[in-house]
């Protein structure tokens, strides 16, 4: 954990990031003042522990996994995915996409909207894929799937097998966890109508007492 001293002069993040807003702030009343247009700020590069608040259904284990799939990927070194390192990225995961369909994958969670996908971007994919609410053609489904494990030490067919598997035991646990419940229900209900039964016993042995 960070130390954190209390001083005029803080080098915390948290200082940092007040001053930072303050001084953005005081710019903006000023060309306000000054009648000039202010243009939207978007914070592009969150904090790595911004990051791990934010997603907080992945575990510190699966954002860095999914930091590391980023970076192999984002050949310029500048934190982003653009067009051309998608495609680059599709191509290798065995699932080219269109020039049209890259666009659409990068505007689905493009939010500051400078056609390209910023790491916090990138793990929106993965929440997206997850919670069920990306399009059904969309691409990032199959960049979420494949990236799941290494395509590059399994391969396409590998990765594709590993899925196919997956889903047939996701199947099978969700028969096993509605047969449990089924089991246990039928439990609940034995129980209560021999509870009904033990009260009415009583209730015919009370009349010849």
């Amino acid at each position: 954990m960070d130390n954190v001293s209390v001083s005029s002069g803080s080098s915390s993040a948290d200082g940092d990031e007040l001053s930072a807003v303050l001084n953005r702030r005081q710019k903006i009343n000023e060309a306000l003042e000054d009648g000039k247009p202010v243009p939207p700020q978007f914070n592009r590069r969150p904090s790595t522990k911004n990051v791990y608040l934010e997603f907080k259904e992945f575990s510190r284990k699966q954002i860095n996994e999914y930091e590391a799939t980023f970076k192999k990927f984002d050949t310029g070194k500048d934190g982003y995915l653009d067009l051309g390192e998608l495609k680059r990225m599709m191509e290798k995961l065995g699932v080219p996409q269109t020039h049209l369909a890259l666009k659409a994958m990068i505007k689905e969670v493009d939010e500051d909207c400078d056609d390209k996908i910023s790491f916090r971007e990138f793990l929106l994919i993965y929440r997206k894929a997850y919670d069920g609410s990306l399009p059904l053609d969309c691409g990032l489904n199959e960049l979420a799937r494949l990236t799941e494990i290494n395509v590059d030490e399994v391969g396409v067919i590998g990765a594709k097998e590993f899925f196919e598997a997956k889903i047939e035991y996701q199947g099978i646990a969700n028969r096993f966890e509605y047969e449990l419940r089924k089991e246990i229900e039928e439990k609940k209900r034995s129980e209560d109508e021999m509870s009904k039964r033990k009260i009415a016993f009583k209730e015919k042995t009370a009349i010849f007492q």
